[in-house]
């Protein structure tokens, strides 16, 4: 593959927890950027033979990839990762990627609603408005803007959107992106997201590795982020130790945990690719769909 890979790209793109290393990239990311070459160029010249038969005229459709997995499983460094290979690839694609951060209900909404304490689950998105923006992306506009979300206080930030400029290749990170199409009233299928994906990638783990890498993640930015006088957590900066643990433990066995077991942990049999970490963040192993 003719891409350039440095310590410094990995030191960039990776989460604070992630221990990744640069052979790993090289062993893995690299042949999986090769993989997802061979079904760019495929899924192409595909869209282009068809456009033919139809007398359909576009100037290209973007090849749209999905990255899914549990809070705290690495799902950002995967597709930051991807981002920065892919972007190497012959003919330098433009790549960009979103999160479905940017989706979910604001605070106001989440509480009107009386879901707070089901932030992240499935319902707790504005699927319509995530499901308008993969389609206009996929349809070649060459403008499509989304919501941002701000870690930092917890809630989607007013008034400001994340545009996405014409790409040839999108990646769309989220806990719940491979969810299947939902039943509607009359018996019909809606639409889901995951039926625009090219290509999708899970990020795997154990359940008990995803709880205390989760444990960390909080305690880690208790010592940082969270000393923000602007942080949605920042009462808990000054939390005494066993307390801040007890309170990080209940979010994960009442939220993530349950969220992960019901609805994320059931589409990981939809994804492309499975890349199963084990203790130590590193791929265990690999599995691909074959057809």
């Amino acid at each position: 593959m003719p891409v350039e890979l440095t310590e410094e790209t990995v030191d960039r793109v990776r989460s604070r927890l992630d221990t990744i290393e640069l052979e790993q990239v090289r062993e893995v990311y690299l042949p999986l950027t090769e993989l997802i070459n061979h079904y760019v160029e495929n899924t192409r010249q595909l869209y282009s033979d068809t456009h033919d038969f139809l007398g359909v005229h576009t100037d290209r459709t973007p090849f749209v990839i999905g990255v899914a997995g549990s809070v705290a499983v690495g799902k950002s460094t995967t597709s930051r990762l991807l981002r920065e290979l892919l972007a190497q690839l012959p003919g330098r694609p433009h790549v960009e990627m979103v999160t479905t951060d940017g989706f979910l209900h604001s605070n106001a909404e989440l509480m009107r609603r009386g879901m707070m304490n089901r932030k992240g689950f499935p319902e707790s998105y504005d699927r319509y408005a995530l499901l308008r923006f993969v389609m206009d992306v996929k349809s070649g506009a060459e403008e499509v803007s989304a919501p941002v979300y701000s870690h930092l206080t917890y809630d989607i930030v007013p008034g400001e959107r994340a545009v996405v400029h014409a790409p040839d290749i999108l990646i769309v990170e989220g806990l719940n992106v491979l969810q299947p199409a939902r039943r509607r009233p009359d018996g019909s299928m809606a639409l889901a997201v995951s039926d625009f994906f090219d290509f999708s990638v899970y990020v795997d783990a154990d359940p008990v590795d995803l709880r205390a890498w989760y444990l960390q993640r909080f305690m880690r930015l208790r010592e940082t982020a969270f000393r923000d006088p602007r942080s949605y957590f920042a009462r808990y900066a000054a939390m005494a130790e066993p307390d801040a643990v007890a309170y990080a433990e209940n979010i994960w066995d009442t939220i993530n945990g349950p969220n992960h077991v019901q609805n994320i942990l059931p589409t990981r049999g939809r994804a492309t690719v499975i890349l199963r970490k084990d203790a130590n963040h590193d791929i265990d192993w690999i599995r691909i769909r074959k057809v």
